[in-house]
């Protein structure tokens, strides 16, 4: 079920699984779990599997689909009953010249009117042929997990990059594997009802938090990517906004949402303080300061809201990475330990993950693919894991 969908950055699920496994070793009774940067519910899905209730949010629209789609019980026959009228549906639609004309420029810009069309009917049929519900979400993600291999982005690209030489591929073709995959993907699961509830919401301006033994997440890495950006396909096909860059609002680490905040580094520790100074030092552009102060002071709040949400004896695990910008290291694992210290953790432990693809091609080239080019862009090939208790 976890590969239902691709999505960049995704969190490992074997990760998940270990922090389950160590928390109940050191004594933390897990009934209810969250992740508050859910992204494609990783987490979600490992909790559900265990028997534990989850909370989860994510800013992202395209993101929580696909949580709530892995997390969410189906049958299959069902599944294979939908299908065939959504099929039907599609063989008996046509489609006037001006669908095409009058389609989102940002659209038109990534597909060819042969599969833009094909797409449009596609996603008619499943609007008219499923009801509103978990049914028509299940079919909207797999919708979701076509539409790039379907248009000009270069494949295996994570940042959005036209292909111009990218041959058109059967639109229908790639729906029936995907729904040949959901299917298996259905039945290999089995059954789990422990309840799941996924928001989505921005974590911190979300009110009457639940309470939670365990907390598992990964927050965005501050200068990596527009996550918005990268998701534009699904959030412009599924009506989630007109223009994509306005889902760019309010994602923490995004240089987008820094542009009304004004930089107050004494509310930083002492780490976000350093790391920002220096920044400033090698001239890095404003607004991307502005973006890793506003990153760190958002990850202290949200850290804070954390402390609120656990149980006496409840645990909190990070994943987390390091980036850099011109031979500046950006500490986003020191300032979280200290974060943790300062407002409250005990037990606040450290480790480290070697990510071992990276150490082989540690570099990205303008496109975002990995490259052993040394003079591109090196990535970190290591994330650090951190924990912490309210009491012990």
């Amino acid at each position: 079920m976890h590969t239902i969908h691709s999505y960049p950055a995704k969190f490992p699920a074997f990760i998940a699984s270990k922090a389950f496994d160590y928390a109940k070793q050191e004594g933390v009774k897990i009934e209810r779990t969250s992740d508050i940067f859910c992204g494609c519910g990783t987490v979600a899905l490992e909790a559900k599997r265990r028997g534990y209730e989850f909370w989860g949010c994510d800013i992202n629209p395209v993101a929580t689909l696909i949580a709530r789609t892995k997390s969410t019980i189906y049958n299959p026959e069902t599944i294979k009953e939908y299908y065939c009228k959504i099929l039907k549906n599609v063989e008996k639609k046509t489609l006037s010249r001006e669908i095409y004309e009058n389609a989102n420029a940002r659209l038109k810009y990534w597909y060819y009117e042969t599969s833009y069309c094909d797409l449009y009917k596609l996603k008619q049929a499943i609007k008219e042929e499923t009801p509103e519900g978990k049914y028509r979400e299940a079919f909207e993600c797999i919708f979701s997990s076509i539409l790039k291999a379907c248009s000009k982005w270069l494949t295996k690209s994570i940042k959005p990059q036209v292909d111009p030489e990218k041959k058109e591929i059967d639109v229908m073709q790639q729906f029936d594997k995907q729904v040949d995959k959901f299917i298996k993907a259905i039945i290999e699961m089995g059954v789990y009802k422990a309840k799941t509830t996924i928001n989505c919401a921005n974590f911190l301006e979300e009110k009457n938090l639940p309470k939670t033994d365990l907390i598992i997440t990964s927050p965005p890495y501050v200068t990596s990517y527009e996550y918005a950006d990268l998701h534009q396909l699904s959030s412009l096909w599924l009506g989630y906004t007109e223009d994509y860059r306005d889902l760019r609002k309010g994602s923490i680490g995004s240089i987008y949402n820094s542009d009304d905040f004004i930089v107050d580094v004494q509310k930083l520790n002492k780490t976000g303080k350093s790391v920002v100074t220096n920044l400033e030092n090698v001239g890095m552009p404003k607004s991307k300061v502005k973006s890793v102060a506003r990153y760190y002071s958002d990850m202290q709040d949200a850290i804070e809201k954390c402390y609120g949400m656990l149980s006496d004896t409840g645990m909190i695990f990070f994943v987390v990475g390091d980036t850099e910008y011109k031979g500046i290291k950006i500490l986003n694992s020191k300032h979280l330990v200290e974060t943790l210290f300062d407002k409250g953790f005990k037990d606040i432990k450290i480790g480290k993950r070697t990510i071992s693809k990276r150490i082989c091609i540690p570099y990205r080239d303008e496109q975002g693919k990995f490259t052993k080019d040394k003079s591109k862009r090196k990535v970190y090939h290591e994330e650090f894991i951190v924990s912490g208790r309210l009491k012990k």
